[in-house]
């Protein structure tokens, strides 16, 4: 193979895992929300009023869509900060978020996310 057929093959290989790797993020489980005015994982400042959210894994500025699946409501919030670190949850949402979504009152509630 020549230089130009083995960058164009990289090129290829790149762009399936690229595809792999931005594949349909899906999760459901359990959501609390939060309002601290802490420092988050990130660097910034939580915003109890801002559309954020913490996540274990997933990358920083990572956009999901999030539906509440008692009531059908949906918001987009962006992954800001780490956790929950509470068994069984899986996203920990702004207070705002919360609001949007219709679970303040209650605490926690069950959501799925997929990336928006």
């Amino acid at each position: 193979m020549t230089k130009k057929h083995l960058t164009v093959a990289a090129l290829a290989t790149a762009t399936i895992l690229g595809a792999m790797n931005s594949a349909a993020f899906a999760q459901c489980g359990r959501a609390s929300w939060y309002a601290l005015t802490s420092k988050t994982a990130s660097g910034e400042r939580m915003n109890p009023a801002a559309m954020t959210a913490a996540h274990r894994s997933l990358p920083f500025g990572t956009k999901l869509k999030v539906t509440n699946r008692d009531n059908g409501k949906t918001v987009v919030v962006r992954i800001n900060d780490r956790g929950p670190f509470i068994k069984g949850r899986v996203l920990d949402l702004s207070k705002a978020a919360a609001r949007s979504l219709g679970f303040v009152g209650a605490g926690h509630t069950s959501v799925c996310t997929q990336k928006a």
